[in-house]
C-alpha cells in the first residue's frame, strides 16, 4: 500500500516538475510554473517521508524545518543582483549532498555485505534493497555511487569557485596552475583508475582518492574560466548537479530522483549549448577554460570617449521616434530596472516606440535581464531576443546601452584577434545615436576593450545607472 502510494505520488510530482520546467521557458507562464515546482517538491518530500523505509521522523522534520527557515531567510535577504551567486551556492549544496549520500551508500553497503543471511533477512528500507542484490548488481551499484560522488565533488568545488567569481571574492580572470590542462587530465585519469580499483575491491581508499581528485578538477576547471563565460558556467554547473542527483537516484533506487536529475541535467546541458552558440564558442572550449586565447595583437582603437550630459540625452529622446534599450549587468548592480521601466512608460505614453534587446548571455545568469525587467513590470511583448531585434538598429533613432560591454562590442565582428571574435552581438552602433550608461571608463567584468565607446555616433553617459536614468525623467516632454 505504502509503496503504491509513494510510486503514484512520485509520478504526479514528476509531471509537476515537467510542467514547471516547461512553464519557465516563457515569462507569462513563469509564475505558474514556480507554483508547479513548489507543489511537486512538497508532494515528493511528503511521499518520501511516509513511504517504505521511512524513519527518524523527529530528525527529518527538524532538518526540513531548519532548511526551510534558512532558505526563507536567505531568499528574503538576497538582492536580484546577487541571484547568480545564490544559484551557484545552491548548486554547490546539491553537489555536496551527492557526495555525502554516495559515501553513506558505500558505508551501508559494506555493513550489509558483512552480515550473514539471517541478519540480512531482518533488514528493511535501503538496507533491505542492498541485501537482495546479486554480486553483479553490487558492482553496478558501486559504479553508480562512484559516478554520483565524482560528479557531486566536481559540482561542489566548481560551484564554490563560481560563487567567488560572481561575488567578486575571487578574480574573474581565467587562472590555471602551470600545466593546467595536463593537471586536469591527470586527475581525470586517476579517477578512472580509482573506479576500476573500487569496482574490484569495494574499498574506501579508492573512493576517497577519487573524491580528492574530483574536488581538484572542479576547483581548477572553473578557476580556468574567464568572467565572460560565467553565464555558461552557471548553467553548466546546473547540469552537473542534475546528473549527480540522477546518479545518486540510481544508487538509492529512487525513481523520482532519477527523473528530476535527468530533467535538470539535460535542460542545463541544452541551455549551456544554446548560450555557447550565442557566443560562437564550442562547449568544450568553455569548460576547458579556452576564453581569451588569441592569434595576434588586438586591433588598435582610435578616437576618444566623448561624454554627454543628461539634458542632451533627454533632448535626443524627446526628438526620437524609436528607442531600443540594451540592459546588462550594470543595470542589475545599480538596481535601475524600476527607473528604466518608468523611462519606458514615459516614452511610450508620448507615442514613441520603445523596445528592449536582450542578448542570451546578458548579465551573469541565463535570463537575468528578463527577470529584472519582469520584476519592474516591463511589458513582455517589447522585450525581444537578439535575433528578433538586431535588424532594426539601422532604422532606430536612439539606442541606450545600460551597463553592457561584451554583448554590444563591435570587436566581435571587426577584430579577428579579439577574445570574443565571432561572437554574435547586438549591433547597437548601427543606430543613429548611441548613449552608453556606464560608471567609468573601465573595460568591464571580462576586461575587453570596446570600440563602441569611441565611435562617432556614441556618447558616454557616465554615472550610476539608476541616478542617470532618474535624472532624465523630469526632462522628458
Amino acid at each position: 500500500m505504502e509503496f503504491g502510494f509513494t510510486t503514484a505520488a512520485y509520478v504526479v510530482a514528476a509531471v509537476l516538475f515537467i510542467l514547471s520546467l516547461g512553464g519557465l521557458s516563457g515569462q507569462e507562464s513563469a509564475k505558474r510554473a514556480v507554483w508547479y515546482g513548489i507543489a511537486g517538491m512538497a508532494l515528493a518530500v511528503a511521499a518520501t517521508l511516509i513511504g517504505p523505509g521511512a524513519g527518524l521522523w523527529p530528525l527529518s522534520v527538524l532538518l526540513i524545518a531548519g532548511g526551510g527557515i534558512i532558505g526563507f531567510y536567505v531568499a528574503k535577504r538576497v538582492q536580484m543582483t546577487e541571484m547568480p551567486q545564490l544559484v551557484a551556492a545552491m548548486h554547490s549544496l546539491v553537489g555536496l549532498a551527492a557526495v555525502f549520500v554516495g559515501f553513506n551508500a558505500h558505508l551501508e553497503l559494506g555493513r550489509v555485505l558483512a552480515m550473514d543471511g539471517a541478519a540480512r533477512a531482518a533488514l528493511d528500507g535501503f538496507a533491505a534493497i542492498l541485501a537482495h542484490k546479486t554480486a553483479v548488481e553490487v558492482n553496478i551499484l558501486r559504479v553508480e555511487l562512484f559516478l554520483g560522488v565524482f560528479i557531486g565533488a566536481v559540482t561542489f568545488t566548481g560551484s564554490v569557485v563560481a560563487f567567488g567569481k560572481l561575488a567578486g571574492k575571487v578574480t574573474s580572470k581565467a587562472e590555471k596552475l602551470p600545466g593546467g590542462h595536463m593537471l586536469n587530465a591527470g586527475a581525470a585519469a586517476l579517477s578512472v583508475l580509482c573506479l576500476l580499483w573500487y569496482a574490484n575491491s569495494g574499498g574506501l581508499l579508492p573512493l576517497v582518492l577519487m573524491t580528492l581528485a574530483a574536488l581538484f578538477i572542479g576547483y581548477h576547471l572553473i578557476m580556468g574560466i574567464g568572467g565572460a563565460d560565467m553565464p555558461v558556467v552557471v548553467s553548466m554547473l546546473n547540469s552537473y548537479s542534475g546528473w549527480a542527483a540522477a546518479a545518486i537516484g540510481f544508487s538509492l533506487g529512487n525513481d523520482l530522483l532519477i527523473v528530476v536529475g535527468a530533467l535538470v541535467g539535460s535542460s542545463g546541458a541544452i541551455l549551456s549549448y544554446i548560450m555557447c552558440r550565442a557566443m560562437n564558442r564550442s562547449f568544450i572550449s568553455v569548460i576547458l577554460g579556452g576564453f581569451g586565447n588569441t592569434t595576434g595583437p588586438a586591433m588598435e582603437i582610435a578616437g576618444e570617449q566623448i561624454a554627454i550630459d543628461a539634458e542632451s540625452v533627454a533632448a535626443a529622446l524627446n526628438d526620437a521616434d524609436s528607442v531600443i534599450i540594451v540592459p546588462g549587468y550594470g543595470m542589475a548592480v545599480a538596481q535601475a530596472q524600476q527607473s528604466v521601466a518608468e523611462l519606458t512608460r514615459k516614452l511610450r505614453a508620448r507615442g514613441k516606440t520603445v523596445r528592449f534587446g536582450i542578448h542570451p548571455v546578458a548579465g551573469r545568469l541565463p535570463g537575468h535581464m528578463n527577470v529584472l525587467l519582469a520584476e519592474a513590470r516591463v511589458p513582455y511583448d517589447i522585450v525581444l531576443e537578439m535575433d528578433e531585434i538586431n535588424e532594426d538598429f539601422p532604422t532606430t533613432d536612439v539606442a541606450i546601452v545600460i551597463g553592457s560591454n561584451d554583448i554590444v562590442n563591435p570587436a566581435a565582428q571587426e577584430d579577428p584577434n579579439s577574445p570574443i571574435a565571432g561572437m554574435p552581438v547586438l549591433e547597437v552602433w548601427k543606430a543613429k545615436q548611441v548613449f552608453v550608461s556606464k560608471r567609468g571608463q573601465g573595460t568591464g567584468y571580462s576586461g575587453i576593450e570596446n570600440p563602441l565607446f569611441y565611435k562617432d555616433n556614441t556618447r558616454m553617459f557616465y554615472g550610476d545607472a539608476k541616478t542617470s536614468v532618474d535624472s532624465l525623467l523630469p526632462m522628458l516632454d
